[in-house]
């Protein structure tokens, strides 16, 4: 009876403790609107796959435009609102798209049910949707969320950058709770999509004043990468970050990391650095178990990001159009 009860609390507590991440606190949790908006989740499920059919770089864009809503004062869609001075303005988010299916969602839903869905959830839903869309298998997003009044292009410093260091990136990812397991796991969301030359161009020629390149990325890559992104090119063409698997959501582009062809110097950092090198290299092995693994833990780390600094019950508001305050 001793040996049983030994056993059994730490498995209440893990329980208990898997349930606390699933259900958001104060108010979120999965299934919110069954009662007052029940098609919500299957209307924004349709736009976004409607989008991502007609062009496929909508998949990557909303995935980065919730990254970058949470991780400036929460999930709470501050990031969608227009204004001179709003998080949109940042030089950081300059290059974020698929605000326009989101609105579409938005407007799609209030005609079902007016004032009832917020725009964040409509958010981390059509973001859930996106990795779906492209590879990973679904999982259930805990709702209830609200969204934000306020929205400052000087918040948006705190977004990691892609110069950033791996100690650096662990800094601000613990910041918004988030442990370095997790931080290797979201940064794996750069399986998809693209990034402007203007964001790595300093590794290819004069890396840190040093008049050659970066001498970790792979000398086999780095002329694809010039020929893509001359010296005085057009700093604003877009070069896949998963070389050779840009719209599959896999676990290539750990395997990328490993050959030196990271794209963004704060991708290769985490190959570079003993602590994340270990991470990355849990996802590295060729095979289905190995994809498993990684569909799982990035649904979890999907999950936690989705309750940082969240807004529920009387806080904030539920906008009518997602682009302004009511």
């Amino acid at each position: 009876m001793e040996v049983y009860s030994h056993i059994r609390t730490p498995i209440i507590l893990f329980v208990v403790i898997f349930a606390a991440l699933t259900s958001l606190a104060l108010g979120c949790k999965v299934g919110f609107y069954q009662a007052t908006c029940p098609r919500a989740e299957s209307i924004v499920q349709s736009v976004v796959k409607s989008a991502i059919r007609s062009n496929p770089t909508y998949a990557p864009g909303i995935l980065r435009l919730f990254f970058h809503d949470c991780f400036v004062n929460g999930c709470d869609a501050s990031v969608l609102l227009d204004g001179s001075t709003s998080e949109q303005t940042a030089s950081t988010n300059s290059h974020l798209r698929g605000f326009e299916v989101i609105s579409t969602a938005k407007a799609r839903v209030e005609t079902e049910c007016p004032g009832v869905v917020s725009c964040a959830d409509i958010l981390a839903l059509a973001a859930r949707d996106s990795v779906v869309k492209t590879g990973l298998p679904r999982w259930e997003v805990p709702t209830g969320r609200r969204d934000g009044l306020v929205s400052r292009a000087e918040d948006a410093l705190k977004l990691p950058g892609s110069r950033d260091s791996a100690e650096v990136q662990i800094e601000k990812f613990a910041a918004k709770g988030l442990n370095i397991e997790e931080l290797v796991t979201l940064v794996g969301g750069h399986t998809i999509g693209t990034s402007a030359c203007a964001r790595f161009v300093h590794r290819l020629y004069n890396y840190s004043n040093t008049n050659a390149p970066d001498p970790h990325i792979d000398q086999a890559f780095l002329p694809h990468l010039q020929t893509l992104c001359p010296e005085h090119g057009d700093r604003t063409i877009r070069v896949d970050l998963d070389t050779g698997s840009v719209n599959n959501f896999d676990t290539s582009y750990y395997e990328n990391l490993r050959k030196g062809r990271g794209v963004l110097e704060s991708d290769t950092k985490l190959w570079t650095h003993h602590i994340t090198q270990n991470l990355v290299q849990q996802f590295i092995s060729v095979g289905r178990p190995n994809q498993l693994t990684f569909s799982k833990k990035f649904a979890r780390a999907m999950v936690k990001l989705s309750q940082v600094e969240v807004k529920t019950g009387n806080e904030g508001e539920i906008r009518r159009v997602c682009n302004r305050i009511n």
